[in-house]
């Protein structure tokens, strides 16, 4: 089994990310790919690339500013055994409103909706961020065969949504394990805590 640990990110991650991703517990063979550039989805499919020639059968996808539970990749992994297709972990907006970064629904017409309440357990999505998502890799060679860019943007959503969409056209479904619990690095710490507390304020 073989993992790729994904980062796009520009030139330099935060400290936090780095102690976590350290202590990210590992299983199998994982090769971490640090891809530095300004523009978020031209890295995103280079990485994918990356993925495909590294033969992986899996993409583990963190940003450079979350902090990661070290059980995350292990939990993703029992998920991927399971025939699942693409799951993300639980995190929210670092600035407000300190949502979920997890939509509903999302459409090629820009058509969006949020969450502000989510199950406990494992549930799927429209859509989400990918601070902290896990991906097949063929999933990816198979969006690919009818997309000319994976993580190209479109309808005025970013990279991550946008591949979303993709991949939900092709049939296949996104979804989120909300035990797996990550943090946002920003100027304060937003986390699923600090989430509850700003909602009852």
């Amino acid at each position: 089994m073989k993992t790729l640990i994904a980062v796009p990110c520009m030139d330099q991650v935060a400290a936090p990310f780095a102690q976590s991703l350290a202590a990210l517990e590992k299983e199998g063979q994982c090769v971490v790919s640090f891809l530095i550039g300004s523009l978020i989805y031209d890295s995103r499919n280079q990485l994918a690339k990356q993925a495909m020639k590294y033969d992986a059968d899996y993409v583990m996808w963190l940003d450079s500013d979350m902090i990661i539970p070290a059980d995350a990749l292990k939990k993703m992994l029992r998920h991927m055994e399971e025939g699942l297709d693409i799951v993300t972990g639980l995190y929210f907006r670092r600035r407000p409103p300190y949502t979920p970064v997890l939509f509903k629904s999302a459409n090629e017409e820009g058509k969006w909706e949020g969450y502000d309440e989510y199950p406990d357990e494992l549930f799927e999505v429209g859509g989400c961020g990918f601070g902290c998502v896990i991906t097949r890799t063929d999933v990816l060679y198979d969006v690919a065969i009818t997309e000319k860019g994976l993580f190209d943007p479109i309808a005025g959503f970013g990279e991550d949504i946008s591949f979303c969409i993709r991949a939900r056209n092709r049939g296949y479904k996104v979804m989120c394990d909300p035990s797996i619990k990550c943090g946002h690095v920003g100027q304060i710490f937003v986390n699923e805590d600090f989430y509850k507390l700003t909602k009852k304020g």
